[in-house]
């Protein structure tokens, strides 16, 4: 396991609600399509982070993490686990307070950088479940 539960439930109810999906397109057949729906759901703002910066959800999209011109909470990624250290370190760089790796999503070394620069770290779960389990305020 990559993250116990009381850090997902920081990340889900205390880190803020301002999620960069990335990865996130219009593609419905794609889970990030159905995860940020979930997020939205639940109260959280929805920023698509996708090469085609095209809007998902009502929301616009962005090329890149580095082109999203306001504060991100949680940098949810939906990329390949060989490209999610590139991710992580963006997520750093732009001031995200937290990570999240999907299902799937593993690279061990990104997520020993990100811990290390100071900010929480999921890795290989998915919001959309643990929402519903964990993310609720009690």
């Amino acid at each position: 396991m990559y993250a116990d539960d009381e850090t997902v439930r920081r990340i889900l109810q205390g880190t803020g609600d301002t999620w960069a999906v990335v990865g996130l397109s219009a593609n419905r057949s794609r889970a990030a399509h159905g995860v940020a729906e979930v997020l939205q759901r639940f109260g959280k703002k929805v920023v698509p982070v996708h090469p085609k910066a095209e809007p998902v959800h009502g929301e616009q999209g962005y090329a890149s993490l580095a082109d999203i011109r306001f504060p991100v909470d949680v940098v949810d990624v939906f990329v390949n686990s060989d490209l999610a250290g590139g991710v992580a370190d963006e997520a750093v760089a732009a001031g995200a307070k937290a990570v999240w790796f999907q299902l799937g999503v593993i690279d061990e070394a990104a997520c020993a950088r990100t811990r290390a620069a100071g900010l929480d770290m999921v890795m290989d779960r998915c919001p959309a479940i643990e929402i519903p389990r964990l993310g609720r305020p009690s």
